[in-house]
């Protein structure tokens, strides 16, 4: 069994590969069982471990794959210095069972999650947006930076953070990678003047007022993993037409879940999920003055597809 790293990820990895990788896997056949999540603590400490399998196909044969990722989630993490998401990926062959390769869990989420909203934006972010608000420095955020900049012609970055050195020096990393980025420090200017606004946070607390957003922008929402968080206020939500990434959507994470427990919106409110735009189902934006959302919580087949495509890529077979 093979160890790939962080670093051999990043070198086989490229957001355009990955995001038809992503596209394909949502139009196939991919298993993918709920996640299993176990609460640990709690409090300010309190931590969630989640065990995500998936498998490529429907029974076992030549060419398929099933892979699980264990995945930590420490939101105290940061105040340490350290990733708040941390876990390993492990690729097996779907024909016979027998381990391929344990992967860096922690990179192929960044790239992978990144590749989620990129696919979306592809359908939903109007094809000139050329203006990205990124709310949150994390460690996720330069990732979604590059995803969104391979799909629509992003010119101008600005990046506001609640603690201001982390988006400066964030700001200071990508214009050195020839992106031009900024800090900004006023979110609200940073969203109104966005065509497109990016969010990775653990905030408790709605960021993004609905009353900021005009027709014809894309609100990307990634972070809020949890009922206890929020990156929207409920008028974003109500008057944005709305997409998530899978089902599960309607019940984890906040944002559109919240929403639908307060009856701010209903389930036919849901336009579409990745599956549904992968497939040709759904149309995707239906105007240029079109407010689009997209909640994104993740899902094993994401992982899959993006471990499947980095062992390819090392000239590994089924």
């Amino acid at each position: 069994m093979r160890v790939i790293t962080a670093d051999e990820i990043d070198g086989l990895l490229s957001f355009p590969d990955l995001i038809e990788a992503l596209r394909a896997a949502f139009a196939a056949d991919f298993v993918t069982p709920p996640r299993q999540h176990f609460e640990i603590g709690h409090g300010a400490d309190a931590a969630t471990a989640l065990i995500m399998p998936s498998w490529s196909g429907n029974a076992p044969g030549p060419g398929a794959y099933l892979g699980t990722k264990l995945v930590n989630v420490f939101p105290a993490n940061g105040a340490r210095g350290l990733p708040a998401v941390l876990g390993t990926y492990v690729l097996m062959s779907g024909e016979t069972g027998a381990p391929l390769a344990a992967m860096d869990g922690t990179r192929l989420t960044h790239w992978r999650t990144a590749a989620a909203s990129g696919l979306a934006a592809s359908y939903l972010a109007r094809p000139e947006a050329s203006r990205l608000a990124m709310v949150g420095a994390g460690a996720l955020a330069p990732f979604l930076i590059r995803a969104h900049a391979s799909q629509r012609p992003i010119g101008d970055v600005a990046i506001w953070n609640h603690r201001a050195e982390r988006a400066e020096k964030l700001a200071e990393d990508l214009a050195l990678q020839g992106i031009a980025a900024r800090y900004e420090p006023d979110l609200e200017r940073a969203v109104r003047t966005a065509d497109l606004v990016s969010c990775a946070t653990l905030s408790n607390l709605p960021l993004v007022k609905g009353a900021w957003l005009r027709p014809g922008m894309h609100l990307d929402l990634v972070g809020a993993f949890n009922l206890q968080m929020r990156e929207a206020d409920d008028e974003a939500v109500r008057t944005s037409d709305l997409f998530i990434d899978t089902p599960s959507a309607l019940t984890e994470g906040g944002d559109i879940a919240l929403a639908l427990r307060a009856g701010i919106i209903g389930r036919d409110d849901i336009q579409a999920t990745l599956a549904d735009l992968a497939r040709g189902n759904h149309g995707g934006r239906a105007s240029g003055e079109s407010l689009t959302l997209f909640k994104s919580i993740g899902s094993a087949l994401e992982d899959l597809a993006a471990a499947i495509l980095v062992w390819r890529k090392t000239g590994g077979e089924g």
